[in-house]
């Protein structure tokens, strides 16, 4: 053998015996390793994390409790412009390898040798899946190789479109959103089906870094990424030219609010959350639990509004407060610096109360950058609000400038205005009085501010809202609507109170003689309550009371109590105010239908006894009869006529309530398919204002929802049960008027009419 062949064969030899010996060492591993490998149990019986879900009584999503927010999709309903996104950023040639992308790998190779510069990959999904079930995340060849090893296996065992819908239901995407379904909801507002094709690009990009390329985060890095997944979409032949350049011009709506869901109604889902979790502790954040609650997306929308323009309006009455912060300025280059947001980062806001830096401060512009990005110019009567302290005069430390931190808000023709975080809380809650399922409740002005919820909550003094209980205990010890009470002034010396002098005076200090008892629960007057109830006892009121569902412990049986001096929840006094609504039934409010588990199978159910069932009877139905006519009278005649006059209808019924030193504002009233209560104050009890009353405060955000709730309830006024009596009463300015009285107290003759006896609008 030539010394030339030698030359040649020996190195092939050495070569061929290397690759023998690789292949013999790559075939141990394979047969000392695969064995081991974990079960795909996790993949062919996926069981993932589902959180607990709440909803509306209609369907709709309003809360999500869990560490991972997931919504699981079948492939086949994910939309193909996903698919194609997915597979354009992460594994273009998913359906062609067989776990690992060997030509990728190549690629991935080249472009790290070349470059010199940023690390390619070459992760196929199928690794992506292997890594994601069974293994960390730790750069090391042994895990490497079990990588490569399971995705072998699991490419043996499921088939390509099963490993791709694990993928997308499993994969982390941010904001605590696993899986493409989640995602979409959270960054979007939107179904997975409905998104579009540059919607799709900014989820598929996520994947590679959650955080890097989060759009709400990080906007600008998220769009660079969304572009560049676009373009290997369209170099891929998913989008043609067109789509591609309508793509990247569509302007994304990227969901910044804090509200993440179609309903504001987060004070309810954490009702519901709590309830599911005291029944169900075990994994109730895992297992898929969803709560349909009883409230409607039509009614909840329409309390929220009507409560936030309710306290908007109050704010704006009451002026503007000036700067809500300061930010340091001097790190910031532009007026689309990225520091901007950085500043607003932890100052929270909501869709309609947004934080902004100022830019620029004139006495007739400013110009201001919005979180998220936006710059906004205000200017005429976007700063009517904000005038005073826009002006060199205004307290340092208020006034409007440059780094002042400041709240802006679109008004009704879209044009940006100043506004300012209300210090003032409201709630309100609706309940249907046949039943006592829940159809809106609000518990405060924004839960992500305040979690405590005033409906169920806050016990404050009702104020005469509490009056009706009082008059209704009246009727059961003889009194009739047509009697006559003095209203006029009233003193108990201090050897009656046993403490000190007491002199309780009318809202207006006004007195107006002798009056009926009609006449004087439409005006709210304070000195014919005391007498009525002094008449009664006031042991008895106390007692009386629980009928209504009030605790006697918060109701001492002090004359005091005439004026609503005691203790109320707006849930007691929305389930008390439905005992007139519906004939006289105590019901039990409740807000939760019912509780099904992953298999959509019932667990739970409410079971509620509705009004009717005479084991609820709670006063006798001819009371309730005369009490709800009174009570209208309040909103036809006295303190609520401006119920009437804006809904224009005339079944409504209610009472005003104001409380000492204006701390308290309530509206209760119904109709009789509907009932509501709204109260508004400080969390730490001050004034209000001198005007702030019932009626001023409180009753337009009753009114706001009853103009959307009973929009199509045709009016109706119940007919007078058995066991009452007309009777013709005389009154000086309405002339001849039918009055009502329990059969077994029908006056002798009837009432003679008195000075004053007359119903005029109040002010309570």
């Amino acid at each position: 053998m030539s010394a030339l062949l030698r030359w040649i064969l020996y190195p092939l030899a050495l070569l061929a015996g290397l690759a023998a010996i690789g292949v013999a060492v790559v075939a141990i591993v394979l047969v000392l390793t695969y064995p081991n490998l974990p079960s795909l149990e996790a993949l062919t019986d996926y069981r993932p994390k589902i959180p607990l879900r709440v909803y509306t009584a209609d369907g709709h999503l309003i809360g999500e409790f869990g560490e991972e927010r997931r919504n699981i999709v079948r492939i086949q309903d994910v939309p193909p412009v996903m698919k194609q996104a997915i597979l354009a950023a992460e594994d273009e040639r998913f359906y062609q390898h067989g776990g690992i992308d060997t030509l990728g790998v190549l690629r991935a190779a080249i472009m790290n040798l070349t470059s010199g510069g940023r690390k390619q990959g070459a992760s196929t999904i199928t690794q992506q899946v292997a890594r994601n079930f069974f293994l960390s995340s730790e750069k090391t060849y042994t895990r490497k190789l079990y990588e490569a090893l399971l995705s072998f296996k699991i490419e043996h065992h499921l088939s390509k479109d099963q490993i791709l819908e694990l993928y997308i239901n499993q994969i982390y995407l941010g904001q605590r959103a696993y899986g493409f379904s989640a995602a979409a909801q959270i960054y979007f507002g939107k179904q997975l089906r409905d998104i579009t094709a540059a919607e799709a690009a900014m989820l598929a990009g996520l994947p590679k870094a959650p955080s890097a390329f989060n759009p709400v985060v990080n906007p600008k890095r998220a769009k660079i990424r969304q572009q560049y997944v676009l373009r290997r979409m369209h170099e891929m032949g998913a989008l043609d030219d067109k789509q591609y350049d309508a793509a990247l011009k569509q302007a994304l709506v990227v969901k910044r609010e804090t509200n993440e869901y179609p309903v504001h109604a987060e004070y309810v889902a954490e009702m519901a959350r709590q309830i599911a979790a005291d029944r169900y502790p075990e994994d109730v954040y895992a297992r898929g639990l969803r709560v349909y609650t009883t409230i409607t997306k039509a009614d909840q929308e329409a309390a929220y509004a009507s409560l936030r323009r309710g306290v908007f309006d109050y704010d704006r009455r009451h002026g503007y407060r000036g700067a809500e912060a300061f930010v340091d300025m001097k790190e910031v280059s532009s007026d689309q610096d990225e520091t901007l947001d950085e500043l607003l980062a932890d100052i929270g806001g909501t869709e309609d109360l947004s934080p902004a830096i100022v830019l620029e401060a004139q006495p007739k512009l400013v110009k201001a950058y919005r979180k998220g990005g936006d710059l906004v110019t205000l200017s005429g009567d976007g700063l009517k609000f904000a005038t005073r302290m826009l002006d060199d005069k205004a307290p340092p430390a208020k006034r409007i400038r440059r780094g002042a931190v400041i709240r802006v808000q679109k008004d009704d023709k879209g044009n940006w205005q100043i506004v300012q975080m209300p210090e003032v809380e409201a709630a309100f809650v609706a309940i249907d009085p046949q039943t006592g399922s829940i159809r809106a409740l609000v518990g405060g002005f924004d839960f992500n501010r305040n979690k405590f919820n005033h409906v169920t909550q806050a016990w404050r003094q009702p104020g005469s809202s509490f009056k009706p209980f009082i008059y209704s205990a009246s009727l059961e010890k003889g009194y009739t609507p047509a009697s006559i009470i003095p209203d006029e002034p009233i003193v108990y010396p201090a050897s009656v109170t046993g403490s000190q002098a007491w002199e309780p005076k009318n809202y207006d200090g006004k007195y107006e003689g002798a009056m009926t008892l009609r006449t004087a629960l439409a005006k709210s007057k304070n000195m014919v309550s005391i007498r009525i109830l002094e008449a009664i006892g006031t042991h008895y009121a106390q007692d009386y009371t629980t009928r209504f569902g009030f605790d006697p412990d918060k109701h001492p049986a002090y004359l005091t109590m005439a004026l609503g001096a005691g203790s109320v929840t707006p849930w007691q006094m929305v389930s008390a105010y439905a005992v007139f609504a519906n004939g006289g039934y105590r019901i039990q409010p409740y807000a939760v239908r019912e509780i099904r588990d992953e298999r959509n199978e019932v667990l739970a159910q409410a079971q509620p006894t509705p009004a009717g069932n005479e084991e609820l009877r709670a006063i006798d139905p001819r009371n309730a009869w005369l009490m709800d006519s009174l009570l209208r009278d309040v909103t036809l005649y006295g303190t609520a006529t401006r119920a009437t006059k804006t809904l224009k209808r005339r079944d409504l019924a209610g009472k005003t309530g104001t409380t000492n030193e204006h701390v308290d504002a309530w509206f209760c009233g119904y109709q009789r398919t509907l009932t509501g209560c709204a109260w508004i104050g400080f969390d730490q009890p001050k004034n209000l204002g001198n005007n702030e009353t019932g009626g001023a405060a409180a009753l337009p955000i009753w009114i706001g929802y009853m103009q959307k709730a009973l929009h199509d309830v045709p009016e109706s006024i119940p007919e007078p049960p058995d066991g009452l009596v007309a009777m013709e009463v005389l009154r000086p300015t309405a002339g001849a008027a039918v009055e009502y009285f329990y059969k077994e107290n029908v006056p002798v003759a009837p009432p003679a009419p008195q000075p004053g006896d007359a119903a005029t609008n109040a002010v309570d």
